[in-house]
């Protein structure tokens, strides 16, 4: 659904449409439908929607639009989420926040961790084959490897943009090129845009029931995370 350039390297990653949210199918007939996920599969999507799934041909579908009205997330530990485990390793391994990383995996995959996009993005934090080679995964699918790999990257991002989180996660979504074209800036895409808005709206939801942990971070104070040196 969306390419992301990774920061150091220039490789490309990319996201899948998440089940956590829902986006509007629009079909040439006029048709209009709520879907909470898609793939495409050969010369169809298959729409994922409550209560069951469809295919739909390709052709069929004039355009995809997302719905700015998300339901709120309930905070959840990690500790009792899914992947809990291998989030808090990576979490601790790249000094990034782990309540980012199941936000960040939320919205990528909804926990999926057999997800694909329609760019043949996969895993739990939807990296593409070339950027999971590039840093040094062998089974893409295997959500240890992908929760460090995805994590990585939030690292680097992280120190690049200096923990601004709007611009980590822009560039996660949109790729760093697209940031700097636009004034070290969210590019004024709708997708970009949404995306960060949903990101921010989960983690701040899952940080609402706790103080956030304040970590000095080049002579200054940040309340996100501490960030690791690209490895």
């Amino acid at each position: 659904m969306r390419l992301k350039h990774l920061a150091m390297s220039g490789l490309l990653v990319a996201f899948a449409v998440p089940a956590a949210r829902a986006e509007y199918i629009v079909l040439r007939s006029g048709q209009r439908f709520t879907v909470t996920g898609y793939q495409i599969l050969g010369n169809s999507y298959r729409l994922q929607m409550k209560g069951g799934t469809v295919d739909v041909p390709v052709e069929q579908v004039l355009t995809i639009e997302p719905e700015e009205v998300f339901t709120p997330v309930p905070h959840v530990e990690v500790s009792q989420e899914p992947f809990g485990e291998l989030i808090r390793a990576a979490a601790k391994r790249y000094s990034v926040d782990a309540d980012l990383i199941t936000s960040v995996i939320a919205a990528e995959s909804n926990f999926d961790p057999k997800a694909i996009s329609r760019r043949n993005a996969r895993g739990l934090m939807q990296l593409l084959p070339a950027t999971a080679a590039h840093l040094g995964v062998k089974d893409i699918f295997d959500p240890q490897e992908n929760i460090d790999a995805g994590t990585h990257y939030l690292s680097d991002l992280l120190l690049l943009y200096k923990n601004d989180l709007a611009l980590t996660l822009a560039a996660y979504n949109a790729g760093p090129q697209r940031v700097q074209r636009y004034g070290q800036r969210v590019p004024p895409f709708a997708e970009t845009i949404s995306y960060v808005r949903r990101v921010k709206q989960t983690y701040n939801q899952r940080k609402a029931s706790t103080p956030p942990v304040k970590i000095n971070v080049s002579g200054g104070t940040a309340a996100l995370a501490t960030v690791a040196p690209s490895r």
